[in-house]
């Protein structure tokens, strides 16, 4: 998989290019989970994990990602935290139906191949009445330009340009759009919150 292969790669350099750019809009989705009862998070796409500082610590936690130079970057973070780190395929959970409270998927829909299987598995595997928090850049529906010419070029080996976050939902039933405002680059980047349908 090009992928698996980019971001092994890239995993040195992930933190200088996205820690600063990115620590206020993931902080912003992350604070769902503060306060309440003690839950059960899955972090898909764990990446580096730049998540990690802004996690509350009473809940257990979930790290998958498909490369383990991501993950080993990712442990470093995992101070004070309850945290199992899993290499995995974000498309194909390896886990029960209805395991967990949350799914965190922060920059990881534009990044796999298919957007639509990814939250349908992220979808399945939390629990009715759970949450799915996502940070990722998105397209609107009839947007064209530049990030669709680059698509082809940059799909195979880093993102995809392409994702237009409201043609994924409408394939994966069952979930509610809570909440859904722009983060970055002018609304590019968006933090969206979706609730499983109990």
């Amino acid at each position: 998989m090009i992928l698996k292969h980019s971001y092994t790669l890239v995993a040195p350099f992930y933190d200088a290019l996205l820690t600063a750019a990115t620590r206020g809009a993931r902080k912003r989705s992350l604070a769902a989970l503060a306060g309440g009862p003690r839950c059960d998070v899955l972090l898909l796409g764990v990446g580096t994990g730049l998540d990690l500082p802004h996690l509350p610590t009473q809940h257990r936690y979930v790290g998958l990602d498909l490369t383990a130079a991501m993950l080993m970057r990712a442990r470093r973070r995992t101070a004070g935290l309850h945290f199992a780190a899993l290499r995995g395929d974000a498309q194909r959970l390896p886990f029960h139906d209805a395991s967990f409270d949350v799914a965190v998927l922060h920059l990881i829909l534009a990044v796999v191949p298919a957007p639509a299987l990814c939250l349908a598995e992220a979808a399945r595997v939390v629990k009715p009445g759970g949450l799915l928090l996502i940070f990722d850049k998105f397209l609107r529906r009839g947007e064209a330009g530049w990030k669709r010419v680059l698509n082809p070029l940059t799909r195979h080996v880093a993102t995809r340009l392409d994702v237009v976050f409201e043609d994924v939902l409408d394939t994966v039933g069952g979930l509610n759009l809570t909440a859904n405002e722009a983060a970055l680059a002018s609304g590019w980047f968006r933090l969206i919150r979706l609730k499983k349908q109990v």
